[in-house]
């Protein structure tokens, strides 16, 4: 009896389609570098947390620090995580609060060659 290869086909093509969305972005926003910045807020950050570092992955992995985001009107902690450099010899720049007028202003962190 004949059968037909589409189920064992679509099973393929929806979990390479699937997969793709496990893949962990560069940095905060998913670039490599932020050119802008984010909104003024009025409220300023808190203080940094501490968190402890987990052993790195791989001897190349790099400590992106946790930072405080802006989200649905108050700050919310990202924790930290390891990332593999997108290149050899790039250095992660971290994120940062900066005064804006009469407000805050979060600046992406981003990777740039040494």
């Amino acid at each position: 009896m004949f059968r037909t290869p589409w189920p064992p086909l679509a099973a393929l093509a929806l979990s390479l389609a699937l997969s793709g969305c496990v893949i962990a972005p560069l940095g905060p926003g998913g670039h490599d570098h932020e050119d802008g910045d984010g909104p003024v807020v009025e409220v300023a950050p808190p203080p940094p947390r501490w968190e402890p570092r987990p052993p790195p992955p791989g001897p190349v992995h790099v400590w992106i620090g946790g930072y405080w985001s802006w989200q649905l009107g108050r700050h919310a902690w990202i924790g930290g995580r390891w990332a593999l450099p997108p290149a050899p010899g790039r250095v992660w720049v971290p994120g940062q609060w900066h005064r804006a007028g009469h407000g805050w202003r979060w600046r992406d962190g981003h990777w740039r060659g040494r």
